[in-house]
């Protein structure tokens, strides 16, 4: 029977690239995205390039119905699922109690409830068959709060300790779990948060899509717990432990603040 690699938000971006390094490395893949046209086109051109078995589902995960019928379909299918990569997820920028409550809740939904669920899902199904492995994306922002994106701040920390939960839980089950943590990347990210990062772009601070996933891949092949790409991103994370929390904070909120269009 074969075995596939389920990768969420694989229409662009990270999720694309982390499709594309695994297909290189004989991966056989089920893809999820909202965007149809994005994912026939990809599923044709991976299939096409590297010989592996490339199927899609189109599905909205912040709407947990449409996740429900997406759980159902692959249970259904009787499809083996080894890794799961979490990688769908949205930002917000501005302050929280001037954003429209609907895209907060999307928010919440898709980078904490969804991911979850999908953990549970097809986490049980790997601790039972013994053998799995799954990547969830978090982001150097799960380290600290982030006054003027508190939510996607906040939303990214669960990510982060519910990920190392979950290995120690797993790991007698003979599934592996990793979190990756990226720093800002070049990608449609920041455009659907309507943030500006031309000054990230100018310093060569950002790395690309593609960096990122040969380091994701990289580390999971390693077993990390925690992938942290890039050196300076590296020493970000750092930041937390040896400053005082109110100078973390600061200076976070005079950074989101900065990038921010709103």
């Amino acid at each position: 029977m074969s075995r596939y690699a389920l990768v969420t938000g694989a229409s662009s971006g990270i999720g694309l690239a982390l499709a594309e390094a695994l297909a290189r490395r004989g991966r056989n893949l089920i893809l999820v995205a909202r965007k149809r046209d994005a994912l026939e086109s990809i599923a044709y051109e991976l299939t096409q390039r590297f010989s592996v078995d490339v199927l899609f589902r189109v599905c909205d995960l912040s709407e947990p119905l449409q996740l429900s019928g997406l759980l159902h379909e692959l249970e259904q299918s009787g499809q083996v699922i080894d890794l799961l990569v979490n990688n769908a997820g949205i930002g917000s920028g501005g302050a929280f109690v001037a954003q429209d409550w609907r895209r907060e809740q999307q928010l919440l939904e898709l980078n904490v409830l969804a991911l979850a669920r999908l953990c549970h899902a097809i986490g049980t199904v790997m601790a039972a068959r013994g053998h799995g492995q799954i990547l969830n994306i978090a982001s150097v922002a799960a380290f600290q709060p982030g006054p003027w994106m508190s939510s996607y701040y906040a939303s990214k920390a669960y990510v982060l300790h519910f990920s190392e939960g979950l290995r120690e839980e797993l790991r007698g089950h003979g599934v592996k779990v990793s979190v990756l943590c990226p720093g800002p990347t070049h990608s449609a990210f920041f455009r659907n948060a309507q943030l500006d990062t031309s000054s990230l772009e100018r310093g060569k601070l950002m790395l690309s899509a593609e960096e990122v996933a040969l380091i994701a891949v990289r580390g999971l092949e390693r077993n990390r717990a925690i992938i942290v790409p890039g050196w300076r991103n590296r020493l970000l994370v750092m930041a937390p432990r040896l400053f005082p929390r109110w100078l973390v904070r600061r200076f976070a909120a005079r950074l989101n603040r900065r990038f921010g269009r709103t």
